[in-house]
């Protein structure tokens, strides 16, 4: 997706370099990624629940989720993440007409061991759609979309037979594991996390831990359920993101975390963290955000947050036969201590920025809860931070609010600035260390200390 350029910088970056193109150059337009680092074209993929995306392999990224139907299972390739919108889809794998795995197909993940591909998945049998365990797809083949090289390689085998889902792997200090949900005899949950040390890419090496189980309000919510497990490992600690409860507007996301050198089996070397850290959005129409994934943008360093989301409220019948979980992706951002900062999930636009003094990088304009327009110190909540630039009609461009999309950084007199249906229009004026911002009629976007306004002076910014 290509936008006029929007941004003269981008992640801290000098707008230096646009003063070197000749007279007789055209400036290429830089796509969203370039800006914000990843598109922003919502959605990504529709109708695709569950959706996975792999990190960049010999130089393709790979994306895999639920098919409405629940009837197969296929992958799709592009060099960028944006690319995937469009790519040609394969399929890899149809369930069989009747018998064992003849039912509900759910939440494909592809990941490459050993030199080999494996898709993990669950599946429930014709007579019992809903008799849901967990197989494992192996291709010795370089390229996962070629499907002749995909057999059906086993049943992952869990310590019990129970109902089982949304397997997930990873390799952390020479080990690796699978994380899981499952029914657990005897418990009165749907599902809880679970994990295990692997002996092979289809098999356990270790009895399963229950790390988490369904208790909050926010878990409960139409099921009791803890699923749809995603693990980064980041800043000396292992994260691992969760969904909870029904697959409605309620459904969102948790999160718990481990030190990168904790004893990852043990039930002890997890926290979770108190609420959900990612929710249903009614001003940016995102409803249900969760069932999530990881990826590494193409600069190879911004993290990626992969979900599915309704972009309505209201769903006829069962939610889990409503076909429009769109496949979503979002910038992750971190915290100054190096714990993941989600934010809200986003709605339509152009790339999204993060407004700095150029003095005091963790310094960030946001706007508080009764709409002023100040400055902070890293703050705990992201969404008040990001805006968006708006281009006008009279070329002059207004900075839209992310979690309020209606409203824009308007202008309040002596008071300072404010959010407002009405904006107040900027042109942005390049320096050598970030930009201005040039209000219109007169005057330039002011910093100081806290308090944001319009004055003679403008102060340099960094966009991020």
């Amino acid at each position: 997706m290509r936008r006029r350029t929007l941004l003269a910088t981008a992640a801290g970056a000098s707008v230096a370099g646009l003063a070197g193109a000749g007279a007789a150059e055209a400036v290429v337009p830089r796509t969203d990624a370039e800006i914000y680092g990843v598109p922003t074209v919502q959605p990504l993929v529709t109708q695709r629940a569950d959706p996975f995306i792999t990190p960049r392999t010999n130089g393709k990224y790979y994306f895999t989720g639920s098919v409405p139907e629940y009837d197969r299972i296929a992958l799709r390739g592009a060099t960028t993440l944006a690319g995937l919108t469009t790519a040609a889809e394969t399929v890899i794998w149809r369930r069989p007409a009747t018998g064992k795995m003849a039912g509900h197909i759910w939440a494909p993940e592809l990941h490459r061991i050993d030199g080999k591909w494996y898709v993990y998945f669950a599946a429930g049998d014709s007579d019992d759609v809903f008799r849901i365990r967990t197989y494992v797809l192996e291709s010795p083949l370089a390229d996962p979309l070629d499907a002749s090289g995909w057999q059906l390689k086993t049943q992952l085998m869990t310590e019990w037979d129970g109902f089982t889902l949304d397997a997930t792997t990873f390799a952390h200090r020479g080990r690796r594991y699978l994380v899981w949900a499952q029914s657990e005899p005897e418990i009165a949950v749907n599902t809880s996390l679970y994990i295990a040390r692997m002996g092979t890419p289809y098999s356990l090496a270790s009895k399963p831990t229950r790390i988490t189980t369904p208790t909050r309000d926010w878990e409960i919510q139409g099921f009791r359920v803890n699923e749809g497990p995603a693990v980064l490992i980041r800043n000396g600690r292992v994260f691992l993101t969760f969904s909870a409860s029904a697959t409605d507007a309620r459904y969102c996301m948790g999160l718990l975390t481990a030190n990168a050198d904790a004893d990852l089996l043990r039930r002890e070397s997890w926290t979770k963290t108190p609420d959900p850290i990612f929710v249903t959005n009614t001003e940016t129409s995102r409803y249900g955000p969760g069932h999530n994934s990881f990826t590494v943008a193409e600069d190879g360093r911004t993290d990626v947050l992969v979900y599915h989301a309704r972009d309505y409220r209201d769903i006829t019948g069962d939610p889990l036969y409503d076909p429009n979980r769109h496949a979503r992706v979002q910038r992750l951002y971190w915290h100054p201590d190096g714990t993941p900062l989600f934010g809200v999930p986003v709605g339509d636009g152009g790339p999204i920025i993060r407004l700095s003094p150029a003095t005091r990088p963790d310094d960030y304009i946001r706007h508080t809860t009764d709409g002023k327009i100040i400055v902070q110190r890293a703050p705990h909540d992201l969404a008040p931070t990001q805006f968006r630039f708006d281009q006008q009609p009279d070329g002059t461009e207004a900075l839209r609010s992310v979690d309020h999309p209606t409203q824009f950084i308007a202008a309040d007199g002596a008071a300072g600035l404010h959010l407002a249906t009405t904006p107040l229009k900027f042109r942005r004026e390049p320096v050598r260390t970030g930009l201005k911002l040039r209000a219109e009629p007169g005057g330039y976007l002011h910093i100081s200390g806290s308090t944001v306004s319009v004055s003679s002076t403008g102060t340099v910014l960094r966009l991020s």
